[in-house]
């Protein structure tokens, strides 16, 4: 893979997923601009950078706060005069039934994992088009092909990211805009313990799928492949990625077996 010099943005940065891409693509001499809301942390995954720090720029901000994300986008472009990859790897997850889920916990999860990402997107994309190149990339789930249980609304915010960029692709695809959907299963990171419950409250447990789980590492790796290959959309992660097409071709079969599944 070659992303020497490319100008990489990365939401998300400061753990998981995202934290595990700034690490590759700065072993790759990638020009990185990395966020997240804790500015702290940020700057400890930027220290642990081996190659040069310079070209590590921390641009702290929360995906919650939607109004704020055009101004955060006009910032992060100054920083290098242009984006060539913006990889929108931040989110939260959900533990909560539908009954008990209040109604602003809902809120508050799609406008981190869906307007937080469409508002940045969106912010960077005439620039994109006006150089003639980019490359939008969406951390979905194998959750926005499927529902289980207690993740209704983190679901249903993967299954608009992937509705919303499905169609943002036709309408860009001869602008030099790629968009790359990812769709992870189980990858073994933070975000099951990271997770809100019906009232808001930190879930701070391990879901033993998670735990047992392909290493970040492993599946930043498949994804820097997907974006150097152009993939419209991968799936990443093991069996749980069979779902996928058993709610394809077999739909009742699959309900019968999601509801029998342990959900932690």
């Amino acid at each position: 893979m070659n992303f020497k010099n490319k100008i990489v943005w990365i939401t998300g940065a400061s753990s998981g997923i995202g934290e595990a891409l700034v690490y590759q693509l700065n072993e790759q001499g990638a020009k990185l601009i990395v966020s997240s809301r804790r500015a702290d942390a940020l700057y400890k995954v930027k220290q642990k950078c081996r190659k040069n720090p310079l070209d590590v720029h921390v641009l702290p901000l929360d995906l919650e706060q939607t109004d704020l994300l055009f101004a955060k986008a006009a910032a992060a472009w100054k920083i290098y005069g242009t984006i060539d990859i913006l990889i929108n790897a931040g989110g939260i997850s959900q533990r909560g039934s539908v009954l008990e889920t209040e109604p602003e916990v809902e809120q508050k999860i799609m406008n981190i994992n869906f307007w937080g990402t469409v508002n940045l997107s969106k912010a960077l994309l005439p620039k994109m088009i006006a150089q003639g190149k980019g490359n939008l990339v969406v951390i979905s789930s194998v959750v926005g092909k499927f529902g289980t249980q207690f993740r209704s609304t983190y679901s249903a915010s993967k299954h608009a990211l992937q509705g919303y960029f499905d169609s943002l692709r036709c309408e860009v695809y001869d602008k030099g805009i790629s968009i790359n959907i990812i769709c992870p299963g189980f990858i073994k990171t933070n975000v099951t313990l990271n997770s809100v419950t019906a009232n808001g409250e930190k879930y701070n447990v391990m879901d033993d799928n998670q735990e047992n789980g392909m290493s970040s590492y492993d599946c930043a790796l498949q994804i820097l492949k997907a974006i150097e290959k152009d993939k419209e959309e991968v799936l990443i992660g093991s069996k749980e990625t069979y779902g996928v097409y058993l709610k394809r071709f077999f739909p009742k079969y699959f309900s019968k077996m999601i509801r029998k599944r342990k959900v932690v």
